[in-house]
C-alpha cells in the first residue's frame, strides 16, 4: 500500500482532501457511460491523475488563479463550481460559461479564479507570468499556478515563460503532470532529460519532485512553496510523476502503452490507496463513504437532469458578432486647450505613450531595449527616469511569453503595452495574438487590455526582416483591432485612444516616417475615434483609399500632376470604415486601392471586392489595386524602390482616369 503522512493535518482536512478526489473520479466514471451512449461527444480523462488537480485547488487561495489542463477536473470541482455548469460547459449550452462557443475546459472565470487551456500547448504558461506580475506590481501575497504536461514542456512557449519568470523573480508554480506519454509519444522520444527538476539549474529557479499519486505528499509540498512563495515572490518548478489511466482522448485508445505499465500503475490509484489510509487510521468507514458518495451522486444527477433539460443554442448572429468585442469604450477626450507643437512622428508616438502613462496608473510598458536604453528607435527615452523600471520593463527575448504576460497583466486589470523592436519579429508571437488576445472576449467575456506596437515598412533598405508591412496577417482576425496612422497629429491621438480601448489593439508604425515626417500636433492629452476615415485630401476626379505611406505617396503625386481626387486615409484596418469609403465612391465613380503591402492577400483586395460587391451600381470604372511587388522586402536600395509600388501606382491611376 501507498505510505501516507497526514503530519498534522486534522481529521477534518483529510476527509475533505477525500471527498475532493472522490467527486472528479466519480464524474469521469458517469462522463464515460454518458460517452458510450453517446450522449456526450468527447472526453478527456483525469483518471490516475486526480490527487494532483484536487491538491492545487486545497493549498492555493481561492483569489489565486490557477491555468489548468484538460486532466484538471479537480481545478474545477476544488473550485466549487456547480457540476451542472460544468455540464452546461461541455455540452455546448447557452448556460455553460462560453456560450457554446468552446469545449470542454477551455474556458476562463473570474469568479472561481480560473484561466482555462487553448488547444496550443503551452500558451497559458505566460498568462501564469503576467498574473503573477500583477501580483507583484500590487504588492499583494499571492502567487499563480500554471499545468504543463511533460509533452507541453517541449514547446517553446514553456521555455519562454520560465525564462521570463525567473528573470523578473515572479511569484508562480510551474506544475508538471509527467505522466510518461504526450498523446502516444512516450517521454524518450519527447525530451532527452532525466526528469524535469533537471531544468532548474538550468532557469536558475528551484525545482521539486513529488509522488503525484500521493495525496497528502503534494497537498504538504504545494502548502509548503505556496507560503514561501507569498512571503518571498519567485518561481518554482514542481514535477508531479503520475500517470494517465486512459486514453489521450477516449477516441485514441491506449494500445500504444505497454500493459504492464497499467498493472505497476493501477496499484498506485491514488483514490483506491488515499481510500485505504483512510480505512487504516478508522478515520473512513462504509456509513461514512455512502454519506459522501450518496452526495456526489446526488449533485451529478440533478446536475444531468438540469442540463439535459436545456434547449439547444438557437444562433443569434448578432450577439456572436457583438460578443467578438469589449463595447467598453470610453468617450473621446479632446485637448484641453489650442496649445499645439510641431512635432516628429516619432515625438508625437512617444508623447502619446507617455500621456497615456501619466493617464493610466496601471499600464505597463514591456519590450526589448525599451529601458534605460529607450528603443532602438528611442520612443521610450526617459521614461524609466519618470515611470520606474516596474512599469518600463527590459525583456528577454521572449515575444511569445511577453505577449502571455501582457494577457495575464489584462485578466488582474492591468493595461499593457507590447514594442515589438519591429514588426516582423512578431512572428515569434503570432498565437499569443490571434489565439488568446484575438479570442478572450468572444470565448469567455474576458478583455484583452493590450497595445502591440508595431515598427512597420520598408524604404530604409532595412532587407527581408525589418521591412514587412504584416498588417494583413492581422486583418483576418476578428478580436483585434488594427490601427495604422500616417499623420503625426494622428498617431498620437489614435495611440492614446488605443490605450483607452479595452480591446487588443495591433498599433503599427512607418520607420521611414518616424523622422522624416512633422507636422502640428496638440500638445495636450487627446483621443480619436478607432475605425473612422480621414479625408487627407477632398476631391471629385478619383478616389484612392489608402493608409499609412500610401497616404504620402497618393497626396505627392497628385499634388505634382495636379489631379482632383478624394484622398482617403482610412486610419484604422480592423474595423475599417465602410462608410466613408462608400461616400467618396458616390462622390467620384472611379476608385484605386493602394498600399504598400504585397499586392496578393493584401487589405486592399478586401476592400476592393467590398466595393464591388455594394457600389457597382456608383462605379464608373473597374475598381484598380496597387500594392508592391509579391517578393520578400529586398535589400539593395534600386531593388527595394523597385519592389514598392510607387511607380505601378502612377500608371494604374492614370490608366483609371483615363477609363
Amino acid at each position: 500500500m501507498m505510505e501516507f503522512n497526514r503530519r498534522s493535518l486534522s481529521d477534518e482536512v483529510l476527509l475533505d482532501l477525500y471527498a475532493r478526489i472522490l467527486k472528479p473520479r466519480m464524474i469521469e466514471e458517469r462522463m464515460l457511460i454518458l460517452l458510450r451512449q453517446g450522449k456526450v461527444s468527447k472526453w478527456f480523462s483525469g483518471i490516475g491523475q486526480e490527487a494532483i488537480a484536487v491538491s492545487v485547488a486545497a493549498a492555493l487561495h481561492e483569489d489565486e488563479y490557477i491555468m489548468p489542463l484538460h486532466r484538471n477536473l479537480g481545478v474545477f470541482t476544488g473550485r466549487d463550481i456547480p457540476f451542472s455548469r460544468l455540464f452546461a460547459q461541455w455540452q455546448g449550452k447557452k448556460e455553460g460559461f462560453s456560450k457554446g462557443r468552446e469545449r470542454s475546459f477551455h474556458f476562463g472565470t473570474n469568479e472561481h479564479h480560473i484561466v482555462g487551456m487553448i488547444s496550443h500547448l503551452g500558451a497559458m504558461l505566460g498568462v501564469a507570468d503576467g498574473i503573477a506580475l500583477a501580483h507583484k506590481l500590487n504588492g499583494e501575497k499571492k502567487l499563480s499556478l500554471a499545468f504543463s504536461g511533460d509533452g507541453g514542456a517541449s514547446e517553446g512557449d514553456f521555455h519562454e515563460a520560465l525564462n521570463t519568470a525567473a528573470v523578473w523573480d515572479l511569484p508562480v508554480i510551474f506544475l508538471i503532470e509527467n505522466n510518461g506519454y504526450g498523446l502516444s509519444t512516450p517521454s524518450s522520444e519527447q525530451f532527452r532529460c532525466k526528469q524535469f527538476i533537471d531544468k532548474g539549474i538550468g532557469y536558475g529557479m528551484e525545482a521539486f519532485q513529488v509522488d503525484g499519486n500521493n495525496i497528502l505528499e503534494v497537498y504538504h509540498l504545494l502548502n509548503e512553496l505556496a507560503q514561501s512563495i507569498r512571503e518571498k515572490p519567485r518561481p518554482v518548478i514542481l514535477e508531479c510523476l503520475t500517470f494517465r489511466m486512459r486514453g489521450h482522448e477516449e477516441a485514441s485508445g491506449t494500445k500504444y502503452v505497454p500493459q504492464e505499465l497499467f498493472e505497476e500503475w493501477g496499484k498506485k490509484d491514488p483514490v483506491e490507496n488515499y481510500r485505504a489510509y483512510l480505512e487504516s487510521i478508522e478515520l473512513l468507514d462504509e456509513e461514512k463513504e455512502s454519506v459522501i458518495r450518496n452526495e456526489i451522486k446526488k449533485e451529478i444527477e440533478v446536475g444531468l437532469e438540469k442540463v439535459f433539460a436545456l434547449p439547444e443554442i438557437t444562433p443569434n448572429i448578432e450577439e456572436e458578432l457583438y460578443d467578438v468585442y469589449s463595447h467598453d469604450i470610453p468617450d473621446l477626450v479632446h485637448p484641453s486647450s489650442d496649445s499645439k507643437s510641431t512635432k516628429r512622428l516619432v515625438d508625437a508616438i512617444s508623447d502619446g505613450l507617455r500621456q497615456s502613462m501619466e493617464r493610466h496608473p496601471q499600464l505597463v510598458l514591456m519590450g526589448q531595449d525599451i529601458g534605460d536604453y529607450g528603443g532602438v528607435f528611442k520612443i521610450t527615452q526617459g521614461f524609466v527616469e519618470q515611470f520606474g523600471h516596474e512599469r518600463v520593463r527590459n525583456t528577454p527575448l521572449c515575444e511569445s511569453a511577453i505577449l502571455g504576460t501582457a494577457y495575464g497583466l489584462s485578466i488582474k486589470g492591468h493595461k499593457a503595452m507590447v514594442e515589438m523592436q519591429f514588426a516582423d519579429f512578431v512572428t515569434c508571437g503570432f498565437n499569443q495574438i490571434v489565439n488568446n488576445l484575438a479570442k478572450s472576449h468572444y470565448r469567455w467575456g474576458q478583455n484583452a487590455d493590450v497595445v502591440v506596437r508595431m515598427p512597420t515598412g520598408a524604404g530604409v533598405g532595412a532587407g527581408p526582416f525589418h521591412s514587412q508591412s504584416n498588417e494583413a496577417w492581422f486583418f483576418h482576425t476578428p478580436g483585434l483591432k488594427v490601427v495604422y496612422p500616417s499623420t503625426p497629429e494622428d498617431a498620437k491621438g489614435l495611440l492614446c485612444a488605443s490605450f483607452a480601448d479595452p480591446n487588443p489593439v495591433l498599433f503599427f508604425e512607418h520607420k521611414a516616417l518616424y523622422r522624416s515626417l512633422e507636422g502640428e500636433v496638440p500638445d495636450d492629452y487627446y483621443t480619436l475615434p478607432l475605425g473612422k476615415a480621414k479625408i487627407s485630401k477632398a476631391g471629385e476626379q478619383v478616389s484612392i483609399i489608402t493608409y499609412g505611406m500610401g497616404v504620402h505617396w497618393a497626396i505627392n503625386l497628385c499634388e505634382e500632376k495636379g489631379i482632383d481626387a478624394d484622398i482617403i486615409d482610412l486610419r484604422t484596418l480592423l474595423p475599417w470604415d465602410k462608410d466613408a469609403v462608400k461616400e467618396s465612391v458616390r462622390k467620384t465613380g472611379k476608385v484605386l486601392v493602394l498600399h504598400e503591402d504585397t499586392l496578393t492577400g493584401g487589405i486592399g483586395g478586401e476592400i476592393a471586392s467590398w466595393i464591388a460587391e455594394h457600389c457597382f451600381e456608383l462605379l464608373d470604372a473597374p475598381v484598380k489595386r496597387v500594392g508592391s511587388l509579391d517578393t520578400p522586402v529586398p535589400f539593395s536600395i534600386p531593388l527595394e524602390q523597385e519592389f514598392l509600388p510607387v511607380k505601378k501606382f502612377e500608371s494604374s491611376l492614370d490608366e483609371l482616369l483615363k477609363y
